[in-house]
């Protein structure tokens, strides 16, 4: 999957200047509905929560992955956040995030597209190498580009 098909740089903030885990949320969804990719903030923010309940996403390593299947997508699409401080989150190793990756996702889209990017995106999560570089770069398009490289040897 093309990335730049569903991340632009205007979803990207790498200094999100917040205190916690519904500052983190609100601000993303905010960047998706000036996207324009979701039609309402509080029907989407409400499934992102419904998701959350569900199970930890946090995945470790100061990474959170929430997402949300909502009606109110129109286009299924990621937004990006770093924040200048640790958010206290429910995480897999009970440790704070700074790097959150937010899943809009059409509810009428199939399952496999969903999965399919989460695969992808959680395959470069695995590499240490990359969550430095998506822990210290300050560049958005830099961002896009570790996303997109099929080539793990580029960020090495």
């Amino acid at each position: 999957m093309d990335i730049s098909t569903v991340l632009n740089s205007n979803r990207i903030n790498l200094k999100l200047d917040v205190s916690n885990k519904e500052e983190v949320l609100n601000s993303m969804v905010d960047m998706l509905f000036k996207e324009e990719v979701i039609t309402s903030k509080e029907n989407f923010i409400k499934d992102v929560y419904f998701r959350e309940t569900e199970g930890a996403t946090g995945i470790g390593d100061g990474i959170a992955i929430p997402h949300g299947k909502s009606s109110s997508v129109l286009k299924t699409s990621l937004a990006v956040a770093r924040t200048i401080h640790p958010i206290e989150w429910e995480t897999l190793d009970d440790k704070p995030v700074r790097f959150i990756i937010l899943f809009a996702v059409r509810d009428v889209d199939k399952t496999t597209v969903h999965v399919k990017l989460l695969g992808e995106i959680a395959e470069k999560l695995a590499d240490e190498n990359i969550v430095n570089q998506l822990l210290t770069s300050n560049d958005a398009s830099e961002i896009i580009t570790i996303f997109s490289s099929d080539k793990e040897e580029e960020f090495s």
